[in-house]
Parts: structure tokens; C-alpha cells; sequence
């Protein structure tokens, strides 16, 4: 169905009642062709409910934190909707499912999969809501769970999209749909060939919209934000940031590839591979031309600054008096698969090889077990890495000023810097 549209809202723009009656404005004058509308999990959920993971995984109380993600969206309903309607039974249902999940037993090797079962519920919590409110507000759609066409392997927390059966899905379950009514579901979330829920990683509703444009061949994909569009550098580390009125699938690939935050870095592949352009715009300011992701932008040159915070620097260094050769770099990288974590910086020398890498739950402690035999390792946390892209060289020590750089690299086209407050 080729004159679809996707709309993918954030957690920010679905974090309390304002803003949700703030999304039905957005929607009203935006639905009169067929459309499907991709949601978040509402605010911080998906922080609340790995912090209660952790904590249950740690022995603690983690009962407290439960009750206020409950409050936290029972609250929303109240300020939203009317005493007694359906939503409020709806959302006890899924209430009492996730509570069931959070009671299992939970261990380091059972991780993952725990996590997914759980974590799904933020995006199934908020979309129910908001569905609710639509339909409440006299818009036309009908709530759909994602996992019925977003197929994926057993990689919990990363898993792997299926994309023929996903397509198959979509067009013989959704397509249909789509000529009478619209549909609103879940970002984030898929469901493996066992029937078990799994996600797609951290901030993956992007990569849904995606994945549901490719697979219905939709027309275009519009991801609201809390940001004017794509900028060079994010508003609030960097006061001079500026917005691209336009952009190329190459450069906003690499943007996401570094760790640009303000779109998933799986998302702009399936999209330029189909041509299908992508919109970044602000819930705040929907008028606003935002920022367009297409095959014929036009290129620049300005610098583009992406700063990754919580990372870890890790140094192999072999034991043995001899050099680095490709089997110990092909040996720490089949370890950081297993363990399902990417370097985000890497660098050789001649005795050892270190890697910059984002700080994960427990993950540091099984990748340093599993290589302790075969290298000598060192490693620093709470760091930063900082990359920009398209660097200007006299830039680079005011952006430096006032930190340890503990290692850097550049090419003709980037730089990188892992650094600490000096």
C-alpha cells in the first residue's frame, strides 16, 4: 500500500497527559490517508523497569519501584479519561501479566530473555493508553500487537528481524486493515519463533517504523521528537547546535553509526534501500519543516559532534612477548559477539588492542572472564567518547579543554577522543 505513512512517537512525547492530548492535535489533521502510528514507552518507563530487574537480580526490594510505574501511568488515565472507562480494566490486565513475569526467578544466564518479557510491557502499557485516548477523541484506529508481524530470532535484547516473514506478515495481516482503518501499536518489541517476546535494542522503536514502512511499502516515515530535527550536535551538551534542513541515507547513517541518539542506528538501511524518505520533526513545533532523510540531499560540511557518555575502555595486551596478529583481534571480537556488544572505537598496536564500548549490566565482568587466559587486561569506566565527524582541526583542544584524553584517533574524516573530566 504505497501511500502509507508511519508516524513513530518517543517516550517524550507521550511522558504525561499534556502531552498525549498533544499528540491527538498532532494526529487530527494527519490521518485522512491510511497511516500507522508507532509509540514509545511512556517518559523514563523503560529505565523503571530495568532498574527493577537490577534490583530484583540483586536480591533488593524492588516492589516500591513496581508500585510507581503502576501509579505513574494509572495517574495518566485518571487526568485523561473518565471514571470507568475500559482502558482502566485493560491496563490492571497488563498490570497483573507483568507482575506475574517480574515474580520468576531471575539469574546472570537468564538475563536477557527475563529482560524482554518484562521490558515489552512499557511499550504495550503506553500504546494502550494512547490508542484509547484516540479513539476517545473520535479519530478512527484499532490497536495492534506488533509481535503478530515483526518476526525475529532468539537474540534477546538484539535480536534479528526476519525480514521475509516480517514483509509476509505485514502485507497479508495489516495491509487489508489499512484500507478501512488505521493502526496504532508498539515500537521496540518482536517475537521469536517460540512464541517468546524480544526487543530490538535500547531506543528500537525507530527501527520498527522502519521495518513496518518497508514491509507495508509505505510512502514515508515521520519520527516526532523533542528536538527541532537532526542537528549537528546535541542542544543540550553543545550550545551552538544547528539543524539540517536535509540529509543523505549515507551521512545520517554514519550520524547513527557513531551514536547519534536522535535516531535508532538499524533505521536508516531498510529505508534507503526501499527509498522511502524520513521525516524528523518536533512534537513541539509540528508545523516546523523539521529535518528530511533522503537519496538527493544535498551534502555539507559542517561538523557533526556525537557524544557517547557511560563507556568503557578496554585493553588487551598479550602475554606472551609476541604481536598482535588477526586471530587475537578475531578472538576479542568473537567474544564480544557472544556477548551481543560492539566496539565503538578500536585501536591496534603492536602488543595490544583496546576497544571503547558502551557499560552494560554484568557484561564487562563475562567478556574480561572469558579472555583473562589468553591477554593481560586493563580497563577504565565512566568515560566519554566523543566523535565528530567532518572535523575542523583548530576546533578540536577547545572541545578537549578540561579533560583527560586517555586515547584518540582521526582519519581524513572523523575523530574520536575517549576522555575524562581532567
Amino acid at each position: 500500500m504505497v501511500n502509507t505513512l508511519v508516524y513513530k512517537f518517543g517516550g517524550a512525547s507521550v511522558k504525561d497527559a499534556p502531552a498525549v492530548t498533544n499528540l491527538v492535535e498532532i494526529l487530527r489533521s494527519r490521518m485522512d490517508q491510511p497511516c500507522v502510528i508507532v509509540v514509545s514507552a511512556m517518559g523514563k518507563t523503560t529505565n523503571a523497569l530495568e532498574d527493577l530487574l537490577s534490583k530484583k537480580l540483586a536480591g533488593e526490594n524492588y516492589l516500591p519501584g513496581w508500585q510507581q510505574i503502576k501509579e505513574f501511568h494509572w495517574d495518566i488515565c485518571t487526568a485523561l479519561f473518565p471514571a470507568g472507562h475500559t482502558v482502566f480494566l485493560s491496563l490492571e490486565e497488563f498490570f497483573e501479566k507483568a507482575s506475574r513475569i517480574l515474580a520468576l526467578p531471575i539469574s546472570k544466564d537468564s538475563y536477557d530473555e527475563h529482560y524482554d518479557q518484562l521490558i515489552s510491557f512499557g511499550e504495550l502499557f503506553s500504546s494502550l493508553i494512547v490508542s484509547h485516548f484516540l479513539q476517545f477523541n473520535g479519530l478512527s484506529l484499532t490497536w495492534k500487537d506488533a509481535r503478530e508481524v515483526i518476526h525475529t530470532n532468539s537474540d534477546f535484547r538484539f535480536a534479528k528481524i526476519d525480514w521475509d516473514k516480517t514483509r509476509s506478515s505485514c502485507q497479508s495481516l495489516w495491509s487489508p486493515l489499512l484500507k478501512n482503518i488505521n493502526i496504532l501499536t508498539q515500537g521496540f518489541i518482536g517475537m521469536d519463533p517460540n512464541g517468546l517476546t524480544t526487543t530490538l535494542g535500547r531506543e528500537g522503536s525507530d527501527f520498527t517504523a522502519a521495518i513496518l514502512a518497508t514491509s507495508l511499502d509505505a510512502a514515508a516515515v515521520t519520527i516526532w521528537k523533542d528536538v527541532p530535527g537532526v542537528l549537528n550536535a546535541d542542544p543540550k551538551l553543545f550550545s551552538e547546535a544547528v539543524k539540517f534542513e536535509e540529509l543523505g541515507y549515507k551521512e545520517a547513517a554514519e550520524m547513527t553509526y557513531f551514536g547519534a541518539s536522535v535516531i535508532h542506528p538499524k533505521t536508516i538501511k531498510p529505508l534507503a534501500n526501499a527509498g522511502i524518505p524520513l521525516f524528523v520533526k518536533s512534537f513541539l513545533q509540528p508545523e516546523a519543516t523539521g529535518t528530511k532523510i533522503h537519496e538527493h540531499a544535498k551534502a555539507h560540511e559542517v561538523p557533526t559532534l556525537v557524544l557517547k557518555k557511560n563507556q568503557v575502555l578496554v585493553s588487551f595486551k598479550v602475554t606472551d612477548f609476541t604481536f598482535i596478529e588477526e586471530t587475537h583481534i578475531h578472538q576479542i571480537y568473537t567474544q564480544l559477539q557472544s556477548l551481543k556488544l560492539r566496539a565503538n572505537m578500536l585501536q591496534v598496536s603492536a602488543i595490544s588492542v583496546s576497544l571503547v564500548m558502551d557499560a552494560q549490566l554484568f557484561k564487562l565482568e563475562q567478556l574480561l572472564a572469558g579472555l583473562k587466559k589468553d591477554f593481560e587486561i586493563r580497563y577504565n569506566e565512566d568515560l566519554e567518547l566523543l566523535t565528530i565527524l567532518k572535523p575542523k582541526p583548530e576546533a578540536i583542544p577547545g572541545l578537549m579543554h578540561g579533560y583527560e584524553v586517555l586515547l584518540e584517533q582521526s582519519t581524513r574524516y572523523s575523530y574520536q577522543a575517549v576522555r575524562r573530566k581532567g
